[in-house]
């Protein structure tokens, strides 16, 4: 019977093998002497870098447009920032670990400074590729020069070359793409800036050239202002597809409770359509449920938005709780309440203060039957079919009405104060 667990000595039941001689590090010989090979043309390169910036400008300006123009506005400085890069390129051949940390920071300085002036990226990339090709065209023609049986050793150091050049184009566009965000950041928060002090009525007209441009929008043009609420969070792009038709010039700035839009609806002083301009925006009243839309009246050139929207707050501030689309031109009494609350309330107690002090049953009688005969055009027949009473039942709780406010429904200014005071208690109330 076979032991279960089995000694060294048992296992090894052969001879031992005899450890192999390793072959010659030929590789290393190898390296070592391309090494010696591309450092002995890397020196010569340094103190040939202005040749060699010259020349790498001279074949940007032919294949890159955009490096044309940086050649023509600034040349000087254009030549500084490629003898720079092309000197990190060499150095780093002669001393990769010293100079890495110098030369990441310069490529990163150099896409910083492109996207700031706007140099096309790809137009950045090709430099940097076309400096690398450079770089290793003068290491052979000097190689060839001096040494032309060392050529075939810089095969061995190609990739070194080409892996510096891809890892700085990588660097290059990481710094070139922050850069372009953070000035886009920086835009979109200038133009809402912008945006939000032509809304609060604050801008300077200084800066309504940067707002059009901005807001693309032109200075002058008849402008309507969109205010809306609720419906979240759909908003603002819900807001866009029911609230203004396709095609419409609008800009939309979001708030905290309320969303504005700004509406170009037509050129300064052209009514040649013959059509209301808030008709033309084709608002309706249907949408998400809550949501509440308020149109402003119309005004002239940007200057005027800060207006606009004060008009649409107070179209905003009309809408039933439960949603609904305000146009301010066909409201406007109840945007006289509105824009002066504390005058509605003085008025609503002046006008209609003996009767809100009756009993509750009583009281909701009569102002109900104020309020049915007036969304009736003053039709007492109309009025009891809509409250389910008697046209005489009607008449009879008006007189007691005027008996106790002490106005008469004949009487057009009568009828005035009690339609503004039953509006600002219905806006007012609560």
């Amino acid at each position: 019977m076979h032991p279960a667990v089995r000694t060294r000595a048992t296992i090894r039941t052969g001879p031992v093998p005899v450890p192999r001689r390793r072959a010659p590090r030929l590789r290393s010989l190898i390296d070592a002497d391309a090494l010696r090979v591309l450092h002995r043309a890397a020196r010569v390169l340094l103190d040939d870098l202005p040749a060699l910036t010259d020349r790498l400008l001279t074949a940007l300006g032919e294949q890159e447009p955009a490096y044309r123009t940086a050649l023509a506005h600034d040349h000087g400085a254009t030549w500084e920032e490629a003898h720079r890069s092309l000197r990190h390129s060499v150095t780093s051949l002669l001393d990769p670990r010293g100079t890495r940390d110098a030369a990441h920071r310069c490529t990163w300085r150099i896409g910083v400074a492109r996207a700031e002036q706007g140099l096309p990226l790809d137009a950045l990339l090709h430099a940097f590729r076309l400096g690398g090709s450079l770089v290793w065209q003068r290491l052979v023609e000097e190689t060839s020069r001096s040494a032309p049986e060392d050529v075939r050793l810089l095969v061995h150091v190609a990739t070194d070359v080409w892996d510096f050049v891809d890892e700085h184009s990588g660097i290059v566009a990481e710094a070139y793409r922050q850069t372009e965000r953070q000035l886009a950041w920086r835009r979109e928060n200038r133009v809402r800036l912008l945006a939000a002090a032509l809304l609060d009525g604050t801008s300077r007209i200084a800066d309504l050239p940067e707002t059009a441009e901005g807001l693309r929008l032109p200075e002058q043009g008849r402008y309507v202002v969109v205010a809306v609420a609720g419906g979240r969070p759909q908003l603002p792009a819900g807001v866009r597809a029911t609230a203004v038709p396709p095609g419409a010039s609008v800009y939309w700035h979001s708030g905290g409770e309320v969303d504005h839009g700004i509406v170009l609806v037509g050129d300064e002083g052209d009514d040649a359509d013959g059509r209301d301009p808030v008709e033309a925006l084709g608002l309706t009243a249907d949408g998400v449920p809550g949501r509440r839309v308020g149109v402003g009246g119309t005004v002239n050139g940007l200057a005027a938005v800060g207006d606009a929207r004060r008009l649409a707050d107070l179209a905003l501030g009309i809408c039933p709780p439960g949603g609904g689309t305000i146009r301010l031109t066909e409201h406007l009494p109840e945007a006289l309440v509105v824009s002066c609350p504390e005058l509605g309330a003085t008025l609503t107690e002046q006008v209609l203060g003996p009767l809100l002090r009756l009993d509750p049953a009583d009281r909701d009688v009569l102002l109900d039957t104020l309020t049915a005969w007036f969304d009736c055009d003053g039709s007492a027949q109309r009025a009891g079919e809509r409250l389910y009473c008697h046209r005489n039942t009607v008449l009879n709780r008006l007189r007691r009405c005027e008996q106790l406010t002490g106005r008469s429904l004949a009487r057009p200014v009568d009828v005035v104060e009690i339609s503004l005071a039953l509006t600002a208690r219905r806006l007012l109330r609560g």
